[in-house]
């Protein structure tokens, strides 16, 4: 009987090694979306930075987490192999919902998965033991389970999350109020002020929230911060005043950069040593809880877990291992990139592809704002305006260009978010009330960027549909976790070792399936056939830098194309369903350089009108490559999928033959792209007439067949509808070539022989 225990405290030990993984990618959010959205520093800084607080984070862990012994239920009213069960539960549960969560891209908070995790399955264990017990009702419930408790983790999710956006707008505000986006150019003394609050409050952080437990710090000094907490700051912040002072006026360093630096170890070492625990306490708890029934002698359904009322510490050795997981997932894990990008993106200065989609509830929001926001302009005197409206110009160079490699925001806003951050978890802290970092950090970056004006008119409902988003999915958390760890407890309680067994290989099955997900989807964020902006600032550069992007695009479509032939020869609607996925993916990417041809135009040389058109133009000819490449895949997609009859033999063979010829032409097209040679463009150009000629030959074929002897309407209409979008899909590209026949005619006069480089254009 013992093996079954022993084989889940073995499970519980590799389900923790595996929610560490999932719970850094997840809250690595936290401390990284600063100073990688400012771009302080470089990554390979930031990475060191955040690996030194997070390994001083572990080692000074106050180790158990008591919410996992005692915080939630009461466990003195439990047996062990109940608790046992619980435990298992809630840990299955947290590793799959947290990696659901990291897959996505969304931040969460794994405290309140854990949480609602111990709650859900506290509650249905009490509930199976409950209807067991003929003298007790479901009002007994709560001498199982600790409802203050509970409710007061909920209402404190609640407040952090309208608290810290507030209180983060309104301090960023006042910030830019005083330090502007030229705030390199202030007074000295304007930084150093600036620099005593931050660094005074983030340090009163560190010692509060980070290593307020470690066994290295004086009792003196934890007595200290503890009784005197005012003068700790007060002190703190003269001191770091003048000390900024020094530094602005005689090393000529960045004081923000060195604030970001400071505030980011911070957060990570206050990460660290208090959220291990929500990955290692509940494997430790089950741990300690196996030592004292094993010692007993008492058989586990009868052995109340009383002794889980005690504190006890946790070994140095188990920090350590814990330590370097966790350092190691922040350094490979692709996912905790994805999570930072979804909340630097969200508070991004500039426009960005919007991930997320308007709805009602964030047009609403955005409509009452802007009212609230009109009739508290109408307050303000005519002198003050222009002078929020001066503090809050950014500066003319931002609007000029627009690359990824631009900061997401600057100095100032990304100070002010580890500051207030710090702030409210200390204070938060100190007056032990629960509360989420990832909420915090999360809501106070909402905050800024919405104060800063990132959230202008044309993306404010994308932004705002995107923080609903995300704090749907914090509520979400913590209903699916208490359901999911209900019925995993459940399936254990009936099924014991045959349900532990299952559960394991169902949770490895998601997890790997998950990772090669996501590998997969980065893979093909990276590929080579991926669409780039044009950067350049002459007509000469857009026609050297656009022709890579349409010999990716012809290349593209081509592949598009025939996968619809080939789909609707062999009826294979997976390859349909496919080459739909791949052109909305192409269209995307048209759409999104679109969206560029603001900045595009910006960065142009004077006379920019030629370049400015010729690129325009091009765009415009894409685009229209691509409607009528997703018809095609459509109408195919459709037909398959409704089992329309199959389409005849000589229709089949027909579109076969242009796909044949629509193939060698696209090959030609990518040939003459990818190398330069825009003198084949011309050739190119001649067997026009041709290729049309053979479509509407088709054409005729089919009305003639239609008349004679077609019985079949849906046939019909679809094969019509796959040569006339193919006669527009030849236009478009076409029309293309034309475009750029002419461009290259007026940049180039020489003639050159077809496939030879050209010294001139390869110059930029």
């Amino acid at each position: 009987m013992d093996n079954i225990y022993i084989y889940m405290l073995i499970a519980l030990a590799f389900l923790a090694v595996a929610d560490l993984v999932v719970g850094v990618s997840n809250d690595a959010v936290n401390f990284l979306n600063s100073a990688i959205g400012s771009k302080a520093i470089s990554f390979k800084t930031i990475m060191i930075v955040a690996s030194l607080g997070v390994a001083l984070g572990a080692l000074s862990s106050s180790g158990m987490m008591e919410v996992a012994r005692k915080g939630i239920f009461n466990p003195g009213e439990f047996m062990f192999d109940e608790i046992m069960i619980i435990f298992t539960a809630v840990m299955i549960t947290d590793i799959l919902l947290l990696d659901f969560f990291n897959t996505l891209g969304l931040p969460t908070s794994t405290t309140v998965s854990i949480v609602f995790e111990l709650l859900g399955a506290s509650v249905c264990i009490a509930i199976l033991k409950i209807s067991a017990d003929d003298s007790q009702s479901l009002l007994h419930l709560g001498e199982y389970i600790n409802n203050s408790k509970a409710l007061e983790i909920i209402l404190g999710i609640l407040l952090s999350v309208v608290i810290a956006f507030s209180i983060g707008a309104i301090i960023q505000f006042f910030a830019r109020l005083l330090l502007s986006f030229n705030f390199q150019n202030k007074p000295s003394w304007y930084g150093a002020i600036f620099s005593g609050i931050a660094v005074s409050s983030i340090l009163y952080f560190i010692l509060v929230k980070g290593v307020k437990n470690a066994t290295f710090m004086p009792d003196t000094l934890k007595d200290l911060v503890s009784s005197s907490p005012f003068q700790v700051i007060g002190v703190s912040f003269l001191l770091f005043t003048v000390i900024s002072y020094l530094i602005i006026k005689f090393t000529k360093n960045n004081i923000y950069t060195i604030i970001i630096i400071i505030g980011t170890f911070a957060l990570a070492v206050a990460f660290a040593g208090n959220d291990l625990v929500n990955f290692i306490g509940v494997p430790i708890a089950a741990f300690n809880s196996y030592e004292a029934w094993s010692a007993s002698g008492v058989l586990p359904s009868n052995y109340a877990m009383v002794a889980l009322n005690q504190p006890v510490g946790t070994k140095p050795i188990l920090l350590l291992i814990a330590g370097l997981i966790m350092v190691l997932t922040l350094w490979f894990s692709s996912k905790a990139k994805a999570v930072v990008k979804t909340s630097v993106d969200l508070s991004r200065q500039d426009n960005v592809k919007e991930r997320f989609e308007p709805n009602f509830l964030s047009r609403s929001i955005v409509r009452l704002s802007m009212t609230a926001s009109e009739k508290f302009n109408s307050l303000l005197t005519p002198g003050s305006k222009r002078f929020i409206d001066k503090q809050f110009a950014k500066p003319v160079q931002a609007l000029k260009t627009k690359s990824e490699d631009m900061p997401a925001f600057d100095l100032v806003r990304a100070a002010v978010n580890l500051m207030v951050a710090s702030i409210l978890i200390s204070l938060a802290t100190s007056m032990k009330l629960p509360l989420s970092t990832t909420y915090v950090t999360f809501m106070v970056a909402m905050g800024t960027s919405l104060a800063d004006r990132a959230w202008g008119s044309e993306s404010a409902v994308y932004r705002v549909a995107g923080v609903l988003n995300v704090i749907g999915g914090w509520f979400f958390t913590a209903l699916s976790a208490f359901v999911a760890a209900a019925i995993m407890a459940i399936v254990l309680y009936y099924g014991r070792v045959y349900a532990l067994t299952g559960l394991l290989i169902l949770a490895i099955v998601l997890l790997i399936k998950n990772y090669l997900s996501h590998k997969k989807q980065s893979r093909e964020q990276k590929e080579a056939d991926s669409l780039e902006r044009s950067e350049s600032s002459s007509t000469q550069g857009v026609i050297i830098e656009s022709a890579k992007n349409i010999s990716n695009v012809v290349k593209r479509g081509n592949k598009i194309y025939s996968s619809a032939i080939n789909g609707l020869a062999t009826q294979d609607l997976k390859a349909l369903k496919k080459n739909k996925k791949n052109i909305t993916k192409l269209s995307n990417e048209i759409d999104d350089l679109r969206d560029n041809i603001f900045y595009f135009i910006k960065n142009l040389e004077e006379p920019s009108l030629a370049a400015s058109n010729f690129y325009i133009n091009i765009l415009s000819f894409l685009q229209d490559m691509a409607q009528s490449l997703d018809y095609i895949s459509s109408v195919s997609y459709k037909h398959i999928h409704n089992n329309h009859k199959k389409l005849k033999f000589t229709q089949i063979k027909e579109l076969q033959e242009i796909d044949a010829v629509m193939e060698t032409l696209f090959g030609d097209i990518k040939s003459a792209f990818a190398s330069n040679s825009f003198t084949e463009i011309g050739t190119i150009l001649a067997e026009k007439k041709s290729i049309i000629n053979l479509v509407t030959e088709k054409i005729q074929k089919q009305v003639e067949r239609t008349r004679s002897e077609e019985s079949s309407p849906k046939n019909t209409t679809l094969y019509f509808s796959m040569l006339l979008e193919t006669k527009d899909l030849l236009n478009a590209t076409m029309n293309l070539l034309e475009e750029y026949h002419s461009a290259h005619d007026e940049k180039v006069a020489p003639a050159r022989l077809p496939g030879s480089a050209d010294p001139s254009l390869e110059e930029e």
